[in-house]
C-alpha cells in the first residue's frame, strides 16, 4: 500500500467521525453548521496534499545502496514490459532508475533481491531539480519501451558460452536466439538490439586450427558450417559469413543497435573490408587466399577499424593487429581499464553507456582482449580505457541510422576463460562492474532518442 493510499483510506474511515457528529448534534445548531464546513475543508486539505503524500520508487545504483545490480536492470525492463514511465538517472548515486511506486514492484524487488527506496513525490521533485541543474553533471533520461533482444549464436550453443546470454539469463531479461538462416532471411527487422556471440565472420573457424584441428568439437563444428553454407546456396563458409555480416551492417545502418564482444568485434570488421577477397588459407576453405590480399581490403567498408595488418600464419591464434592480446604486458593484479566521464547533458548516450558505481573496471582477456589505438577510426568514441599502456577496451560508434558498441574480453568476472572451463556463477558476482556495462547497452534503445552534442 502506497502513502497516499494509506492516508486516503484513513481519512475515509475518519469522515462519518466529522460529519457524523455534524447531523446528529441537535444541541448547538450553529455549532453543527460550523463543524460541517470544517469537516469539509479538512477533507479539501487531505486530498490538495495528496500529491506531497504520493511515492515514486528510487532503485539506487550506487556502490552503498544497491546489493544486485544485475539484476536492477531486470526490474527495470520488466516494468518497460508493463508500460511503465522509467526514468534513467545519469550520474545521479551510480545511474540510479526512477519507477512509479506500487505494490507489485515492492514485491518484485524483494523477491529478486533488488535495493530500493520509497520517496515521496515531494523528494522525487527535489531529485530532479538537483539533476537538472547547470552545475551539475547529471541527466534524467526517459526511457519508453522494453526493446526486443536478440543474440546471435549457433544453434545448441550453451547460454554459459557467452557473457551477454549469461548475464540476461541472469538478470531475467528476455531474448530470443537467431542465427544465419535468420538473419539472411531478414528477421533482424523485428529486433530493436542485437548482440554477436563470439563469431568467426571471416569463416577461419576462430583460428583455432593450430590448437584444436583434430578436437573432436572442432571437427563437428567446421563440417557443421560447410553443411549450413551449403544449405544456404553458397560455395565456402567465408562466403555465407560475409553475406550474414552485410545484412548485420545494413540492419544497423538502418537504425538498429548492435553489441558485440571479444572475437565478434575485430572479425566482423575484417570479413567487412574483406568483401570480395579472399583471405582465407587453403584448411580453411579448400583454395588458396588472394596474393597481396592485404593491399586488397577496404577499411571504408568497416564500422571501428582501418590501417590493421592481418595475421596470414593460420597457425597464429590471432586474425590481425586490432587486437592487443600479444603486445600487452600488463600484469593481473592491476589489469584494469578506466571509464571515460562525459557530459550528461550534452552526451547522454556515452555517459548513458558508462553509467557505472565505479569508474575503475576489473580487466579481462579474450581472444580479442583489447584494441590497438592505431587502427581505432578517428569517428570512434573510445569510452573505456587502459591507463597503462592505453589500449581501448570499450568502445562506441554510428554508423547510420544505428549503433554500436564494441567490448573487448571474453567475461568480466574470468580473467582468462579457456575452452572447457567452468561458467561463471553471476550469483557471487551480483554488483560486477564488467557486466553492467553489457546491461547499460541492453537498456541503451529503451531511451527516449536524443541526438549526441559533441
Amino acid at each position: 500500500m502506497t502513502t497516499a493510499t494509506y492516508l486516503f483510506k484513513n481519512v475515509i474511515l475518519f469522515l462519518p467521525n466529522i460529519f457524523g457528529r455534524s447531523l446528529t448534534d441537535n444541541t448547538h445548531p450553529k455549532a453543527g453548521k460550523n463543524f460541517l464546513f470544517s469537516g469539509f475543508f479538512m477533507l479539501l486539505f487531505f486530498l490538495m496534499s495528496f500529491p506531497a503524500f504520493a511515492s515514486q520508487i528510487l532503485i539506487p545504483m550506487d556502490a552503498e545502496g544497491q546489493r544486485n545490480h544485475l539484476k536492477a536492470y531486470g526490474i527495470t525492463y520488466w516494468m518497460l514490459e508493463k508500460d511503465a514511465k522509467v526514468q534513467w538517472l545519469l550520474n545521479y548515486r551510480g545511474g540510479s532508475f526512477l519507477l512509479p511506486d506500487s505494490e507489485e514492484l515492492r514485491r518484485e524487488c524483494k523477491i529478486r533481491g533488488v535495493s530500493y527506496e520509497v520517496i515521496s513525490d515531494q523528494k522525487t521533485e527535489t531529485i530532479l531539480e538537483e539533476i537538472a541543474s547547470p552545475s551539475r553533471n547529471m541527466e534524467a533520461v526517459l526511457l519508453e519501451k522494453a526493446p526486443k533482444i536478440a543474440v546471435y549464436s549457433p544453434e545448441g550453443n550453451r547460454p554459459w558460452d557467452d557473457a551477454v546470454t549469461m548475464v540476461l539469463t541472469y538478470a531475467e531479461i528476455p531474448y530470443e536466439t537467431i542465427y544465419d538462416k535468420e538473419v539472411l532471411s531478414d528477421a533482424l527487422l523485428l529486433f530493436d538490439w542485437l548482440h554477436l556471440h563470439h563469431e568467426d565472420f571471416t569463416g577461419q573457424y576462430g583460428k583455432f586450427y593450430r590448437s584444436y584441428r583434430t578436437a573432436p568439437w572442432y571437427i563437428e563444428d567446421k563440417k557443421r558450417a560447410e553443411a549450413l553454407a551449403s544449405e544456404l546456396g553458397y560455395d565456402k563458409v567465408s562466403e555465407e559469413k560475409l553475406a550474414v555480416a552485410l545484412k548485420i551492417r545494413d540492419y544497423v545502418v538502418g537504425g538498429g543497435f548492435m553489441f558485440a564482444m571479444c572475437s565478434a568485434t575485430d572479425s566482423f570488421d575484417i570479413a567487412l573490408s574483406a568483401e570480395g577477397v579472399d583471405i582465407a588459407e587453403p584448411m580453411f576453405d579448400g583454395d588458396p587466399s588472394d596474393a597481396d590480399y592485404q593491399k586488397k581490403l577496404h577499411f571504408e567498408k568497416s564500422f571501428a577499424f582501418e590501417n590493421f595488418i592481418l595475421e596470414r600464419n593460420p597457425m597464429v591464434y590471432e586474425f590481425s593487429s586490432i587486437d592487443m592480446t600479444n603486445k600487452r604486458q600488463v600484469p593481473m593484479d592491476v589489469d584494469y581499464f578506466t571509464l571515460m566521464e562525459y557530459s550528461a547533458k550534452w552526451d547522454p548516450v556515452p555517459t548513458m553507456l558508462t553509467q557505472n558505481h565505479t569508474r575503475l573496471v576489473k580487466g579481462f582477456m579474450g581472444q580479442t582482449t583489447s584494441y590497438d589505438p592505431a587502427t581505432i577510426k578517428p569517428t570512434v568514441l573510445v569510452m573505456g580505457q587502459s591507463k597503462i599502456n592505453g589500449e581501448a577496451k570499450y568502445i562506441h560508434g554510428i554508423k547510420g541510422n544505428g549503433f554500436f558498441t564494441f567490448y573487448g574480453g571474453h567475461d568480466p568476472e574470468d580473467y582468462q576463460h579457456m575452452v572447457g572451463d567452468p561458467k561463471t556463477e553471476l550469483e557471487l558476482h551480483p554488483t560486477s562492474p564488467g557486466y553492467r556495462l553489457i546491461l547499460n547497452n541492453v537498456l541503451f534503445p529503451a531511451a527516449k532518442k536524443q541526438k549526441q552534442k559533441t
